[in-house]
C-alpha cells in the first residue's frame, strides 16, 4: 500500500517573471501570471509546488527576494524555488522568505560546497538537487547541463548518488527528451537512479495522465512532477490551470 504520494506542479518562470512552459528545454510558450496559478492550485489543495526560474542561472541573474517573498505568501502549500542560486546567502534568505526548499542545479557541477553547505545548515530536507537528462546520439541517458546547454559525461545514476552524498534530501529528475511531450515518463531512466540513491526521488518529464503516474510509481518513483499536464487542456493544448481530483490521487495508493 503505498502512502503519501505527491503530486507536484512544476511552475516554469522567464527573465520577465512570466509564466512559461518549454519544450525540450526549448520555445517557451506564454502561459500566464504566475500568481494567478498558484492562487488557482492554493484553491485545488495541491501538495506542493515546485517554482523554476528557468533562465537565471544562463543569464547570471540572482533570486528575485521581494518577487520571491510575495510568491510564498501567495502559497499555501509547500514551495520549492529554484533558479540563479550561487550563494549560503541567498538560499538563507530564500528560506527566510517563507519558501521551504531550495532547489539547486547548475550550482551542483561548479559548487558542490554549496548543496552541502545549505544541507549542513538547514537540513538535507531543506535542500532537492534537480537533473536533468537527455539522452545521446546512441540512446544512452547522461546528464545535462541547461546552463551551459551541453550534455556532460556523467550518467543520471552516477550523479544522483554524488549529490545524495552531498547532502541532497530529495532528487528532481528531469527528462528533457520528454518535456512537454505528454506520452510518459522515462522508466528506464527513473529504474536507473532510483536503485542508486536513498533519498526520496521526484521524477519530471512526460506526464499526461494518471496512468503515467502509476507507471512512474512502479518504476521507483517517491513523487511525481508535471508541467504541461497542469496547465495546458485537450489535444490542441489550450491553457487552463488543472489539478487531478481527490478520486484520481487516491487511485495511486
Amino acid at each position: 500500500m503505498r502512502k503519501n504520494i505527491r503530486v507536484i506542479p512544476v511552475l516554469l518562470s522567464d527573465s520577465e517573471g512570466s509564466l512559461v512552459k518549454t519544450r525540450k528545454f526549448k520555445d517557451p510558450v506564454y502561459i500566464g501570471d504566475p500568481f494567478n496559478a498558484v492562487k488557482i492550485f492554493n484553491e485545488k489543495e495541491v501538495d506542493e509546488l515546485i517554482y523554476l526560474d528557468i533562465t537565471a542561472s544562463a543569464q547570471k541573474r540572482k533570486p528575485n527576494l521581494s518577487y520571491i517573498s510575495e510568491l510564498a505568501s501567495e502559497c499555501f502549500m509547500p514551495l520549492c524555488y529554484g533558479g540563479g542560486i550561487t550563494t549560503f546567502e541567498e538560499i538563507k534568505a530564500i528560506l527566510k522568505a517563507g519558501v521551504e526548499k531550495i532547489s539547486l542545479n547548475a550550482s551542483n557541477f561548479s559548487n558542490i560546497n554549496l548543496l552541502r553547505e545549505g544541507a549542513e545548515k538547514f537540513g538535507s530536507s531543506a535542500m532537492v538537487a534537480g537533473i536533468d537528462v537527455k539522452t545521446n546520439l546512441f540512446g544512452k541517458h547522461y546528464v545535462y547541463n541547461h546552463a551551459e546547454k551541453k550534455l556532460t559525461n556523467h550518467t543520471p545514476a552516477e550523479f544522483a548518488a554524488y549529490l545524495a552524498k552531498n547532502g541532497a534530501g530529495e532528487i528532481l529528475l528531469n527528462s528533457v527528451d520528454r518535456d512537454s511531450a505528454m506520452e510518459g515518463y522515462d522508466t528506464a531512466l527513473i529504474k536507473s537512479v532510483a536503485q542508486a540513491v536513498n533519498v526520496p526521488l521526484i521524477v519530471c518529464g512526460g506526464a499526461g495522465k494518471i496512468a503515467d503516474f502509476k507507471t512512474a510509481l512502479d518504476a521507483g518513483a517517491s513523487a511525481l512532477a508535471a508541467g504541461s499536464m497542469f496547465v495546458f487542456q485537450g489535444k490542441h493544448r489550450a491553457v487552463l490551470i488543472n489539478y487531478p481530483g481527490q478520486k484520481d490521487l487516491l487511485s495511486l495508493a
